[in-house]
């Protein structure tokens, strides 16, 4: 299990992404919807290895309401990851565990 950030640093409606690899593209991203912390792969099903956003931390639409990959055009359920418009319909996101302790600190138990 590692730290990843603390709830505080990913506010309600707004996305993240962190980098594991010490190169590269973000390699997972989180969600905070309504205070809670979704996290995926940064890995488009239609695509595998091809990222979801086109500037770093911006994985949602413009209303907050979906995960969107900018190159395909792929919206995604933030609560399940299941694409439900473009090119992979019907497939997922790699999801990620998630827990957040006592003190906000949020932790990626599978990366």
């Amino acid at each position: 299990m590692e730290r990843v950030c603390h709830i505080n640093d990913i506010l309600p409606g707004t996305s993240q992404g962190f980098r594991y690899s010490p190169f590269g593209h973000d390699d997972i991203f989180l969600v905070n919807q309504g205070g809670i912390i979704y996290g995926y792969r940064n890995s488009c099903p239609h695509w595998p290895g091809s990222t979801l956003p086109l500037k770093k931390g911006q994985y949602l639409d413009e209303y907050a309401k979906h995960i969107v990959c900018r190159g395909h055009g792929a919206l995604f359920e933030i609560e399940t990851g299941i694409c439900i418009s473009g090119p992979c319909r019907g497939e997922r996101l790699t999801a990620l565990s998630i827990e957040v302790d006592e003190h906000g600190n949020v932790f990626v138990v599978t990366a």
